[in-house]
């Protein structure tokens, strides 16, 4: 294993990179459609209860097929590894963002509309703070759910770890294998506590404002 490591480390650390790169861009769009959508449809039920069916429907597809079919549309690479792993964030993200915002006391909301706050100002200053624990946990979920699903993407060429598990399953090497499942994992864990951190430090500052 170590001996492995030492002969291909810059391979191992730049597949690892590039798994980072498509796991963090496919995030922060899903985050921004996530938002934007809330935004729009918190106060149209069916709107939002629609989109979240039509998500979730996405999201049954296996990852393979999903693949396939944006392939002629979008092409081989990262570009149709960034919308798969984007809309299958989008379901996970609807879902607990949601259900978040609805658990707080509309009570609080209509007096925050009764000091004159708009919309806007009461979304983005009332209802996402208070549902901050929900948001980061929609996020935790999404981020591990990706980190896996982006190791297919190995087969439409958008590079990651997941050239380093066929690399191994096709020339049958346990070392190659292990070394593409450790590092997922360290990614998975890693990504995580940088999220717990995060999470911590915001929670404070809204507990601060309260």
């Amino acid at each position: 294993m170590i001996d492995y490591w030492s002969y291909y480390h810059a391979r191992l650390v730049e597949a690892l990179l590039i798994h980072l790169q498509l796991v963090t861009i496919s995030l922060v769009a899903a985050l921004f459609i996530a938002m934007l959508v809330i935004f729009t449809c918190l106060n149209k039920g069916k709107w939002l209860s629609g989109l979240i069916y039509f998500f979730s429907a996405l999201y049954s597809v296996p990852s393979y097929a999903f693949f396939a079919l944006l392939i002629p549309l979008s092409g081989l690479g990262t570009t149709t590894a960034i919308i798969v792993l984007t809309l299958y964030s989008e379901y996970i993200l609807l879902r607990t963002f949601s259900t978040g915002i609805k658990q707080i006391d509309p009570l609080i909301v209509e007096s925050a509309r009764g000091m004159g706050m708009t919309d806007r100002q009461v979304f983005f200053r009332i209802q996402l703070p208070l549902a901050s624990k929900s948001i980061f946990s929609g996020i935790r979920l999404a981020l591990t759910s990706i980190i896996g699903i982006a190791t297919i993407a190995a087969t439409i060429n958008a590079g990651g770890l997941g050239t380093i598990l066929f690399d191994g399953l096709r020339t049958q090497s346990m070392e190659t294998i292990i070394w593409g499942s450790l590092l997922t994992i360290f990614l998975c864990v890693f990504s995580n506590v940088v999220l717990r951190l995060i999470e911590k430090v915001v929670l404070r500052n809204v507990e601060l404002e309260d």
